[in-house]
């Protein structure tokens, strides 16, 4: 975010990804003149936020991040009432892990230290209440009830339209090219102002699994998202949605990728993922067909420690920056919105953002040499 010393705009917001729509939403909302530019022409799928589906969860190994997402959900609530749009279905998220690692404990003992509504499900009992899933041996399973899907879409063009509501402007199709952008582009330009983050941009494999027996595992039959957590075949997190958007075929994602050029990206034809993924679908989801049907693409900007960016810019306080979401930063929306637009203004931020700093990388450099 730029705030802009011209006589047009108070705030210039640069991407019109879902953190972007959300800071520019929370400006407008405080009578800012406020225009959020694009460089692509909208809606497009060059970025992060595209695609019909995400997973909206409290299940997190830290209690800030679930924490946050307890005033989010409120946030995502009153913004369905306020557009009159559904954005959430809950479906509860099925969370597996070696209950000898490191993920799943700290998961679980982060709900229950917050009080948050689980279910803990016994071996015994595990097929019972999830058909047609394999647990693997050693793993622990547990179900956040408050969790669901998120229409990643429709939340778009629904937070676009409520900005332009309350007289925002967007422009689309129009590059910046000398202050900043985020998203896969934000380490490109944010070069012309004397600043680099240690950010990967990743290319994500999004692939769809057809179902050998349709409705199987379908939200309708109530079956959950889920995320597998260091599993024996693979070494980053495996996650899936039920089938929904499209009829007969599940979403199941690899939560890495390798590493791609934004702007080159479909020159990027790596398939490791899917070889991991067609493995723990063939041990686990014996109902999907392990082959993929449809495979689409999306792109990952992540940090070091996987936490965002949300920072006013070191040398320049006129710039804020969020960046760095690491794929799992579209629930948090409403509420990065409400902390950029904190930001920009001089208020103290509703959290502490001291996890989201940049000031993190410097310490990490400096430790290194």
């Amino acid at each position: 975010i730029l705030q802009a010393m011209s006589q047009d705009y108070d705030c210039i917001v640069i991407g019109a990804g879902v953190h972007g729509s959300f800071t520019a939403y929370n400006l407008a909302k405080k009578n800012k003149k406020t225009i959020l530019l694009e460089q692509f022409v909208l809606p497009h799928s060059r970025g992060s936020s595209h695609g019909q589906t995400r997973v909206i969860r409290k299940a997190y190994d830290r209690d800030y991040y679930t924490q946050m997402m307890e005033e989010c959900y409120q946030l995502w609530s009153q913004l369905e009432k306020e557009a009159n749009v559904k954005l959430y279905r809950r479906t509860g998220l099925l969370v597996m892990g070696p209950e000898r690692g490191l993920a799943y404990p700290a998961i679980k003992s982060t709900l229950e230290r917050n009080k948050l509504p689980i279910v803990t499900l016994q071996r015994e009992e595990f097929s019972q209440h999830i058909p047609n899933v394999n647990l693997s041996q050693g793993h622990g399973a547990l179900v956040d009830m408050t969790a669901g899907v998120l229409y990643a879409d429709r939340t778009l063009r629904t937070v676009q339209v409520r900005f332009q509501k309350l007289g925002g402007v967007i422009q689309d199709g129009l590059k910046v090219i000398d202050i900043t952008l985020t998203g896969p582009w934000a380490n490109t330009l944010l070069s012309h102002t004397g600043l680099q983050l240690p950010l990967q941009v990743l290319k994500i494999n999004v692939c769809y699994w057809k179902e050998k027996v349709p409705g199987f595992y379908n939200v309708q039959n109530r079956f959950p998202c889920f995320i597998q957590l260091e599993s024996e075949e693979a070494k980053h997190d495996i996650y899936g949605l039920p089938s929904n958007e499209y009829p007969g075929l599940m979403k199941i994602c690899y939560h890495s990728g390798p590493e791609t050029d934004p702007d080159e990206r479909d020159r990027q034809t790596d398939r490791g993922d899917i070889d991991i993924l067609q493995r723990y679908i063939t041990s686990c989801f014996p109902g999907l067909v392990p082959i993929p049907a449809i495979v689409e693409s999306c792109m990952y900007t992540v940090t070091p420690d996987s936490h965002f960016v949300l920072d006013h810019h070191p040398t320049h306080p006129n710039i804020v920056i969020g960046a760095g979401f690491s794929g799992h930063g579209f629930k948090f929306g409403p509420i990065v919105g409400k902390l950029l637009c904190e930001l920009s203004q001089g208020e103290v931020p509703s959290y502490d953002l001291s996890p989201f700093r940049i000031r993190r990388f410097q310490a990490l450099s400096k430790s290194a040499l």
